[in-house]
């Protein structure tokens, strides 16, 4: 499974940014699709994801602010970002599983200046 992410960039705190990861290859069976993030200096860590069968779950931290969805007939999944403050920024990757075995993107840096 190969995943392409983009929509990353500067954007000031309070303003908002959709990223979307497109999946390739073996796509069958993708049972979790999620947006993990990685600030300096800091361990990577969920953001939000969503299961097969619409469970979706949220880090509290972004809870109100992001929405995830997800395109089964595309194999895409997205991240709507509102609401954005500095501490959000952070290189965000996609993250998807097949069966017990995960798939990380390139990831793509938000920047959300002061």
């Amino acid at each position: 499974v190969q995943l392409q992410a983009s929509g990353g960039g500067l954007v000031q705190a309070g303003g908002s940014l959709k990223l979307s990861c497109a999946a390739s290859g073996l796509t069958s069976g993708l049972k979790v699709m999620a947006w993990y993030r990685q600030a300096p200096g800091k361990q990577r860590g969920l953001v939000a994801r969503i299961i097969s069968g619409g469970s979706i779950n949220y880090a509290d931290f972004v809870k109100g602010r992001f929405t995830i969805s997800r395109n089964y007939a595309k194999n895409t999944v997205n991240l709507q970002m509102n609401s954005l403050k500095p501490e959000d920024t952070a290189v965000y990757y996609c993250n998807v599983w097949r069966g017990t075995v995960g798939y990380w993107g390139q990831g793509t840096l938000v920047t959300v200046s002061s």
